[in-house]
């Protein structure tokens, strides 16, 4: 019997899934054979146990349960004003819920037979950059104007204010149930850099943050140059960017270098690995590199290139031709006396998978918890990424790794990862399942051995999304990668049928997390519900506004106004807020 709690009465107190969803108890086990329990988490091997650790979440309202839409795009969502140059944004009005029916007949009546199973929000592409690094590619925008984006110094205060506005849900948009956690879903850092690592952790986790590395006194890379190809915001030059109606802004430099806050999210999260947080620039098997890693910490910076250089550069890294980085370092070397001087910061240093754990692990960014946020001791012992964990008594998680160490942007994972994810699945076959991964099914495509394991086979997104088929508990597939909002019905030959939800990232515009919402509708059917969130910085920006929260409500808007971005990565409605009907398993 499916031991849930009905949203739909108004006498009900508090259920054991209340208590659930507000501890988050959190520990590691892996047994052999072993089936998740509520409060536990296994990681990807079967040796270690380690000491159960509770965390803490906000407590499960005693009032009767209400749908809470405030501050979601249900409610209003920032829209452009006027059509052409530079655009303000303004309150626009809300997206409408879209029900898809493709795997499911939705049946009447079931709002008032419905319970919840559970409620998290996702959150992905978060892409904490350090803005200054001397490794960037923002000279590539000399051949594609959209590689470089004006935004990028102000993520920082972007995702804080993401995090203040996923603080301030009071319930699930829906069901109104308390949100059981939090799941980034990769790219969580932009350029594999210890910096960024640690502004992510403290952005999650609560904690002041000085999002500047090199000279600590002001800010040194492309946008105080005097390059025209780039936003010069304090400076008279009349570069390409304020030609198009960017505004001069007078202390923008001083102010997105400045110490911020986070109040860390008050609700249990969890991580899963992206590429641009294994590879250095996403796409570089190059952590052996003693040069590359040389110039990551040191003090020369190359910042401007011909369009051809760039040109070539750029497509061979969209074709994958150097997955290693040999032709990037080579490419780099022959720039050396077009470096520019910066400050050297060893902050800057690029981190091993090894180091990704032991920063998740530190309790110094715990917050809330769980400890290790998925990952455990037994992780880093196995050299592995990927993770199961107890959502609630009827819900496991389970977070992939499809990343590809080999190298390059898109995703793969290996036999040992693709039989762990089956026998997860198998032990835990009376649990609904809700898939965590970066790249998408259609991304991953990617096929390079993994150096430290040379001899495995890689698998794709098809055979992913085959071995998804044959576990008819298997809910959902929650990703990102592609900067998108899109939802995509699986029903698989093998009788299985899910959802794959893929969300925009929070660097480019329209800056989006999603809560999604599990309900059993007691008629043989499930229903998922999806409901988009920006962050709590105010539509309308105050140019004259530099505080931590102008500074939010500036990066979503220039993120609209940067060149070359794309205009279709809101999605179709039907990719946005959603009731996605499954037939029950």
């Amino acid at each position: 019997m499916s031991r849930t709690r009905s949203v739909a009465g108004s006498g009900q107190g508090i259920h054991r899934r209340s208590v659930l969803a507000a501890t988050g108890a959190v520990a590691l086990s892996g047994g052999v054979g072993y089936a998740l329990r509520p409060s536990d988490s296994q990681a990807a091997t079967a040796e270690e146990t380690t000491q159960a650790v509770a965390a803490s979440s906000r407590r499960a309202p005693a009032a009767p349960l209400a749908p809470y839409t405030k501050g979601t795009t249900v409610a209003s969502v920032a829209a452009p004003r006027g059509g052409s140059g530079y655009r303000r944004l303004g309150d626009g009005p809300g997206w409408q819920r879209v029900v898809r029916s493709e795997l499911a007949a939705p049946k009447s009546g079931r709002a008032g037979r419905r319970t919840a199973l559970a409620a998290f929000v996702q959150l992905t592409d978060l892409h904490i950059i350090d803005a200054q690094h001397p490794l960037r590619l923002e000279y590539l925008r000399s051949a594609d104007i959209h590689a470089w984006r004006p935004h990028e110094a102000l993520t920082v205060q972007g995702a804080i204010a993401l995090v203040e506005r996923i603080n301030a849900l009071r319930g699930a948009p829906v069901t109104g149930t308390p949100l059981h956690f939090a799941m980034t879903t990769g790219d969580n850092t932009d350029n594999n850099a210890k910096s960024e690592l640690e502004w992510y952790l403290k952005i999650m986790s609560g904690g002041r943050i000085t999002p500047n590395t090199g000279d600590p006194r002001r800010y040194e890379g492309v946008q105080n140059s005097g390059l025209k190809q780039y936003w010069q915001p304090d400076a008279a030059v009349r570069d390409s960017d304020k030609q198009a109606g960017f505004p001069h802004l007078d202390g923008f430099l001083k102010a997105a270098i400045r110490e911020v806050r986070s109040p860390g999210l008050n609700l249990p999260w969890y991580s899963t690995v992206g590429n641009h947080d294994s590879l250095p620039m996403g796409c570089y098997a190059s952590h052996g590199d003693s040069y590359l890693t040389e110039l990551a910490v040191g003090g020369k910076k190359l910042m401007n290139v011909t369009a051809a250089e760039a040109q070539q550069l750029q497509a061979q890294i969209k074709k994958a031709r150097d997955p290693q980085g040999v032709g990037y370092h080579d490419f780099l070397k022959s720039h050396a006396r077009s470096m520019r001087s910066v400050t050297p910061d060893e902050k800057r240093a690029p981190f091993t998978q090894a180091e990704y754990l032991r920063a998740h692990l530190d309790p110094a960014h715990r917050g809330v918890g769980p400890a290790g946020h998925g990952y455990s001791a037994a992780n880093l012992d196995a050299g592995t990424q990927y993770y199961a964990f107890r959502i609630s008594d009827d819900v496991i998680g389970i977070s992939l790794d499809t990343t590809d160490a080999g190298g390059h942007y898109e995703g793969s994972i290996g036999t040992a990862q693709l039989k762990w994810l089956d026998k997860t699945l198998r032990d835990n076959k009376d649990s609904y399942a809700v898939i965590f991964s970066h790249h998408t099914s259609k991304t991953m495509t990617n096929l390079r051995s993994d150096p430290a394991r040379p001899g495995e086979r890689r698998h794709n997104g098809q055979e992913v999304l085959a071995l998804l088929g044959n576990h008819p508990r298997v809910l959902a597939w929650v990703n990102g990668h592609i900067h998108k909002n899109v939802i995509t019905p699986h029903a698989m030959a093998s009788g299985g049928s899910f959802w794959e939800i893929s969300t925009a990232s929070h660097v480019d515009f329209p800056q989006l997390a999603r809560v999604i919402e599990l309900t059993d509708n007691k008629d043989g059917t499930i229903s998922l519900f999806t409901t988009l969130v920006e962050s709590s910085a105010p539509h309308r920006t105050d140019f004259s506004d530099l505080s931590q929260t102008g500074l939010a409500a500036l990066y979503r808007e220039l993120s609209l106004n940067a060149p070359g971005a794309r205009t279709t990565l809101a999605g179709d409605r039907k990719d946005r807020n959603t009731e996605l009907v499954l037939k029950k398993g």
